[in-house]
């Protein structure tokens, strides 16, 4: 009885430690999309908004707004730039689909990393130096339709 207790004890321990680690959580959560499904525009409560196109471009506005942009030598000058998907050992242009984007903006070459969470129909993105931390809930970003 007493050990029944303690197995149910840490099997509930351990599901508290996955639902409060950030990290367990996106891999959980994160969702691989296409770079069809990724061309147009995003944005944020917080006014930020990135516009991809298939051609591995985008424009970005209010980019400076969100925390990870003031990793970037110059946050204010952020509106544009290059992006692929990440593959398990470097960025991909080739690469048709993914869980995580690389943002290389054009004003100081500052890159960016963004995840993908949610699901396939209904992705949202967050740009973050750490998944961990994750966003601010006003801070991830959803696709337009």
């Amino acid at each position: 009885m007493v050990r029944q207790i303690w197995r149910s004890a840490a099997f509930t321990a351990m599901a508290v430690a996955l639902t409060v680690s950030c990290g367990l959580a996106a891999a959980i959560y994160a969702t691989e999309i296409s770079a069809d499904q990724l061309a147009g525009r995003w944005t944020n409560e917080a006014g930020a908004s990135l516009t991809f196109r298939t051609d591995h471009t985008f424009t970005s506005e209010n980019f400076y707004k969100l925390p990870v942009a003031s990793d970037c030598t110059h946050p204010s000058d952020l509106s544009s730039g290059r992006w692929t998907f990440y593959s398990e050992t470097s960025d991909d242009e080739t690469a048709s689909r993914g869980t995580v984007l690389s943002l290389t903006f054009s004003a100081d070459d500052c890159r960016v990393d963004t995840y993908l969470f949610g699901d396939e129909d209904d992705p949202s993105m967050c740009p973050t130096a750490d998944p961990d931390e994750g966003c601010e809930s006003i801070g991830y970003l959803h696709r337009i339709k």
